[in-house]
């Protein structure tokens, strides 16, 4: 039997199959090939052919180039367009501004200790790094990073709702957010085939027992998670000017 998983998308050309995406047309034309063996199989193992199954044999065997024809040697590659990295952009913009406006919620005037999560993704924010960056290892690292994000925010986002905490309904849509970036970045992923990033368990701290030591945890993980959305914002945006070079 011949099957394929459609992508779910609002003008999906692509079919999920044998591990890869391949376009509809190649997926038609598998199918179409793998039938026609399957009635060759049945034909030549008569032991005897009569003659209106000669004249069936001879019919397909005539379609067979046609068939093979439309199958290509490797499904076509389609890069993000301006309009996919835009969506991208400014859905990274608006996890900036939900996250700007959880700092801003908590009032919280000491010192933040940044060494309470030793898995937390390196940020880098130089110019000629934005200037070297490539599409595929881009897109994989930042959907990596983004799961590691995940991870550490979910862990939060239970610690908040366990202490009761104001915050926990603004993180619990921050996550939300989170999880449709990966998304939409998995996405762009699979059209250029860029790898996938395992993502290690992160390295989490023992759960706070105090209020300001949740305070201390969320302070942290949201100022690192803001410069990591300035950074990828940057990011889509010199891949946009880099497509129109």
């Amino acid at each position: 039997m011949c099957q394929g998983l459609g992508l779910n998308t609002t003008r999906s050309r692509y079919v999920w199959q044998h591990g890869r995406v391949v376009t509809v047309a190649h997926f038609q034309a598998h199918c179409a090939i793998r039938g026609l063996i399957g009635v060759f199989l049945i034909l030549t193992s008569s032991v005897l052919l009569d003659s209106s199954s000669s004249l069936l044999f001879s019919v397909l065997l005539a379609q067979l180039p046609l068939l093979t024809s439309a199958l290509p040697a490797h499904p076509r590659r389609h890069p993000p367009t301006h309009a996919d990295l835009d969506k991208l952009t400014n859905q990274t913009r608006h996890l900036q501004k939900l996250t700007h406006d959880l700092i801003s919620d908590q009032e919280f005037d000491s010192v933040i200790d940044h060494h309470r999560f030793k898995s937390l993704p390196a940020i880098s924010g130089r110019a000629n790094d934005l200037s070297s960056l490539e599409l595929k290892p881009t897109l994989s690292q930042l959907h990596a990073d983004l799961k590691s994000f995940e991870h550490h925010f979910e862990w939060l986002n239970k610690v908040t709702r366990k202490h009761h905490h104001s915050s926990a309904p603004k993180l619990g849509e921050m996550i939300s957010h989170i999880k449709s970036l990966i998304t939409s970045l998995h996405r762009q992923m699979m059209r250029v085939e860029a790898p996938r990033i395992s993502v290690p368990s992160p390295s989490l701290p023992p759960p706070p027992s105090f209020h300001w030591e949740m305070d201390q945890s969320s302070q942290e993980l949201l100022q690192r998670f803001r410069l990591f959305c300035d950074w990828a914002a940057r990011a889509f945006l010199s891949l946009k000017s880099k497509m129109q070079a």
